[in-house]
């Protein structure tokens, strides 16, 4: 495990490199290469920084990405990195909790609309911030099983379970049975596989995806009605809703 530097008091430290050693010559092209570094707050620049790192995360597994791919990439020095961050593990939760804030910020319910219509409208928000933050989405979730245990896997979990209860508070369900609440989190798990593959391949126009998820919340509720009454009650509820 890389040992961070000694800390530094300052964004304005600007000839450090990604190794140490001293004088300028031998400098490597991937380091020549890195944008220019300008002088910013320490929040903006945290936030490129963690931008940066959500980047490289959703294209390659955490552990193949390290400091110094980060640094280049954010335009800074590696020595800046750790002075923010610690190291690549808390930069790592760091991105990913911002983009789970980011994500529920969005998922924030309006009110005043019926059930159906409600879920219609957190549905574009979701994807308005798949389209928008695509690499901070990808990150959240995907990943191998190293990723999901621990603090990274409490961030997910926290963000499907905040989920789970705007869902039931806009379907005005104080508390799910069993059947209703596999079949809202099934349907939230949809929900995510669909936005990773759209993301993939984009062959299918964004608003027929949105109304097909909603549509796949009716027919979900629909087979969980066979078998639990608060499921149908539900299912008539919003049937009778979108009717009116």
């Amino acid at each position: 495990m890389l040992s961070p530097p000694p800390a530094i008091d300052s964004d304005s430290v600007r000839g450090v490199g990604s190794t140490s050693g001293g004088g300028r010559r031998g400098k490597p092209a991937a380091e020549s290469a890195r944008p220019a570094r300008r002088r910013l707050s320490v929040d903006r620049r945290r936030e490129e920084l963690m931008a940066a790192a959500l980047e490289l995360f959703s294209r390659r597994e955490a552990e193949d990405v390290s400091i110094d791919d980060v640094a280049s990439a954010a335009g800074a020095s590696r020595a800046l990195v750790y002075h923010y961050f610690g190291g690549k593990q808390e930069l790592y939760v760091a991105a990913l909790r911002s983009a789970a804030a980011q994500l529920e910020a969005r998922l924030q319910p309006h009110g005043g609309g019926r059930p159906l219509e409600e879920l219609a409208r957190g549905l574009t928000r979701y994807f308005d911030f798949v389209e928008e933050h695509a690499a901070g989405f990808e990150a959240l979730l995907r990943g191998g099983p190293a990723n999901r245990s621990g603090e990274i896997g409490e961030i997910v979990d926290g963000v499907r379970r905040r989920l789970f209860r705007l869902i039931t508070r806009q379907m005005r369900v104080e508390e799910p049975g069993p059947a209703l609440r596999v079949t809202l989190r099934s349907w939230i798990a949809s929900v995510e596989t669909a936005g990773l593959d759209w993301l993939e391949h984009r062959d299918i126009e964004r608003r027929a995806l949105e109304r097909m998820l909603t549509e796949h919340m009716v027919a979900l509720l629909g087979v969980a009605a066979n078998r639990d009454p608060q499921a149908g009650q539900l299912l008539e509820n919003l049937v009778h809703d979108h009717a009116r």
